[in-house]
């Protein structure tokens, strides 16, 4: 099982938040600590290797048998491919994007009147990158990243119909656009080329519910579930850990105006997710984060460190992977 880092679930720690006040990790810092956790990859974004020795990464990370995925945004074909020439020559599998334009928390409300010129646009920009991805054998993958909904990745995957092109599943995000973590696994499961590994609690709200970084096995996600749907693609699929983000996520189901811009959705499919969120809501109480609640940036990294500690350690329960020893001793 193909487990690598991310650097997005550890911002303050890692330097790239720049209310740290950190210098950013370099790539081979990365790679680097996965190798200390016992991980077997990373998710590099694109904007790391500003300047960096290309062929010196791809060779340490032969070297150390590190599986590398390419992290960039937006579905401009001109960037993508640029990114997508990068990643092949750095050897990675997969390229991540993400669609956009709507808010985190799957807010569509802005984009009322626009969201499906903005879907067609996205289509075009993607048909035309993925050209690309497949003269140079790299997965080009759009990650349900609180934007855009089942419905919406499956009619890109089918139209675009290539099997260099596909979908990148963080799977927290599927409760950002309404949707039953597991019932949305199954939708897109032969689709999916990357993983990110995400968990959250639920606090329910006026006009919804809120989702709340946690470490992975302690929220909502059943990830022996989710992991058997997607052993039965009988596809290769690597995984790296990205804890949620240091903001709550409001989901805002409730509200009267957001739904217009969703494909239609049933009665049923609302009282499934509904019945989830009900479920698993946490009690009444302090949701914020360290970094919401403004405590010092060594409060906000202890708090990383340890959400990422658990996480290692639960991976490990689940199917092995990182040395618990070091996990545990604090040598991320």
């Amino acid at each position: 099982m193909q487990v690598g880092l991310s650097v997005y679930g550890t911002t303050f720690s890692m330097g790239v938040h720049p209310a740290s006040g950190r210098p950013t990790l370099r790539p081979q810092q990365l790679m680097e600590q996965a190798l200390a956790l016992g991980l077997q990859g990373v998710e590099l974004p694109f904007v790391f290797l500003n300047g960096a020795d290309i062929e010196a990464l791809r060779r340490y990370a032969q070297e150390q048998q590190l599986f590398i995925t390419l992290d960039t945004y937006g579905y401009d074909p001109e960037h993508l491919s640029e990114v997508l020439e990068l990643g092949a020559r750095l050897g990675v599998t997969t390229v991540r994007t993400l669609v956009g334009g709507a808010k985190l928390g799957g807010d569509r409300r802005e984009m009322v009147g626009h969201w499906q010129d903005y879907l067609q646009q996205a289509l075009a920009g993607f048909q035309q990158a993925t050209v690309v991805a497949e003269r140079l054998g790299v997965n080009l993958a759009v990650e349900n990243h609180q934007d855009i909904a089942s419905e919406e990745l499956l009619w890109l995957c089918s139209t675009i119909a290539s099997p260099q092109f596909g979908i990148v599943f963080d799977t927290g995000n599927p409760l950002a656009t309404a949707e039953e973590p597991l019932d949305f696994t199954r939708r897109i499961a032969p689709y999916v080329k990357h993983m990110h590994l995400k968990d959250y609690w639920i606090y329910l709200s006026e006009e919804g519910y809120r989702l709340v970084r946690c470490p992975l096995g302690q929220g909502v996600i059943n990830f022996p579930a989710m992991l058997d749907i997607l052993a039965q693609t009988g596809h290769e699929i690597t995984k790296v850990v990205e804890l949620g983000a240091l903001e709550g996520r409001h989901v805002r189901v409730l509200a009267d105006d957001y739904w217009p811009e969703y494909p239609p959705r049933s009665a049923p499919h609302f009282a499934q997710v509904w019945r989830f969120v009900q479920q698993h809501a946490r009690p009444v109480g302090e949701w914020r984060t360290p970094f919401e609640l403004r405590e010092p940036v060594e409060a906000v990294v202890a708090y990383e460190q340890r959400q990422l500690a658990s996480s290692l350690a639960y991976l490990q329960m689940l199917f092995g992977g990182p040395n618990q020893q070091e996990v545990l001793s604090g040598r991320f």
